[in-house]
């Protein structure tokens, strides 16, 4: 990997974190799929476009842009190896040949001046540093004109879904796990606003999208996973075993409430956030 300014990033993503998710892609997946279709709508994606895919992690994103680009070409680049292991090697069952993954803090990795058609992130570009420094960087990829799209996380709140299912767990949240570390950037439309416009970009458009997060089969199923995640592992290190196997069966009987023929399904909520390269900078 070259040069690496988000390196607390880097060291986490490549610890154990990374390797869950890299272990576990169906998993996370499953939270987040139902906002691929919306991501991929404002995209707006032709087939010939060169799509440029921001914190690709295991890749999933990057394979449907490779599929709806079939004469184009998809890149995702992510800054943890693990991940992007598991990428490459479902990408390559896949047979997809218009693909390839890279290594680098998108940030200050050398992309190459207007080589992009298409930026697109499902919510890796909420882990930058520097976030004004990094879409700045971002928009100088992409041609004149072109478009990013990104989606990230609404606020929560008490009454949330997530918020009654995991209560048991809440005392003991006290800090973001490693990986986990600016997660609440981009939460703030007023905010994602500013930066993107003092990053050079125009047309900004932040529009809200609901849809469900799949947790698991079950109940069970679902705690099992919401306890082998990065901040509830993190969390939980020192607690004892006691303790947490308490909280597990509270959070599971709590779960109960999102059951489904589907699975355990919970109300989420993201924004989806657009924008513009001027076709003349300045």
């Amino acid at each position: 990997m070259r040069t690496v300014v988000n390196r607390q990033q880097a060291e986490a993503w490549n610890d154990w974190e990374g390797v869950h998710w890299a272990e576990h892609p169906e998993r996370y997946d499953g939270m987040m799929g139902a906002f691929n279709a919306p991501l991929f709508d404002a995209a707006g994606l032709a087939p010939a476009d060169r799509v440029l895919d921001i914190g690709c992690g295991t890749g999933q994103t990057t394979r449907l842009a490779a599929r709806l680009a079939p004469r184009g070409h998809a890149v995702g680049i992510d800054i943890s190896a693990p991940m992007l292991e598991r990428a490459r090697r479902d990408a390559e069952s896949e047979g997809l040949a218009n693909i390839t993954f890279e290594q680098g803090d998108a940030q200050v990795h050398p992309f190459p001046g207007d080589g992009y058609d298409v930026l697109i992130s499902r919510g890796g570009v909420m882990f930058f540093a520097d976030l004004v420094a990094a879409f700045t960087h971002l928009r100088d990829a992409l041609v004149p004109g072109g478009r990013l799209a990104f989606l990230g996380p609404q606020p929560g709140g008490p009454d949330s879904a997530w918020s009654r299912a995991t209560a048991a767990l809440a005392p003991y949240m006290r800090e973001a796990s490693p990986a986990a570390r600016g997660m609440g950037s981009l939460l703030d439309p007023v905010r994602i606003r500013e930066i993107l416009t003092a990053a050079g970009f125009t047309g900004v458009g932040i529009a809200p999208c609901s849809g469900p997060m799949t947790l698991g089969a079950d109940a069970d199923d679902a705690a099992e996973f919401v306890f082998s995640m990065g901040p509830t592992r993190h969390n939980l290190r020192e607690v004892d075993a006691g303790t947490v196997a308490r909280v597990r069966a509270e959070v599971r009987d709590a779960l109960r409430e999102f059951e489904s023929p589907d699975g355990v399904r919970l109300p989420g909520a993201v924004w989806i956030v657009t924008a513009t390269r001027p076709a003349r900078d300045g």
